[in-house]
């Protein structure tokens, strides 16, 4: 069984800093495209960053420059470094798993989602 657990969410002022994990099990992790997405209230849920199994990263343009993804293959987790937080940034966090090293932004190309981490960033 496939399991995704985040966690390193937390409630932040503008300009802090925060790293999120996501531990995976019952998958050959280093295989798998790692992603981050983010959903806020009222809104669909989006991309953030990818770390392809392939080793090439991407971001979405408002993270670019303050968001670093990184992952361990030996501790089959990844990671979300988040600095200079912003309120606009305030989202539940997800952490997902895709056999795809192509389409990395797009959600229905992730086959295993973890239940997310709450990122709240006050003005």
């Amino acid at each position: 069984q496939v399991q995704l657990v985040e966690s390193g969410g937390g409630l932040v002022q503008a300009g802090d800093s925060l790293r999120l994990s996501c531990a995976a099990s019952g998958l050959p992790f280093s295989s798998y495209t790692m992603g981050w997405f983010r959903q806020a209230p009222g809104k669909e849920r989006e991309f953030v960053a990818a770390f392809t199994w392939s080793v090439d990263t991407a971001y979405t343009d408002s993270v670019q420059g303050r968001f670093t993804i990184t992952r361990d293959n030996a501790k089959n987790t990844v990671y979300l470094q988040m600095n200079s937080l912003k309120p606009e940034d305030t989202a539940v966090y997800y952490c997902a798993a895709s056999v795809s090293s192509v389409a990395v932004t797009t959600t229905r190309f992730y086959d295993y989602w973890g239940q997310g981490t709450q990122v709240t960033v006050s003005s």
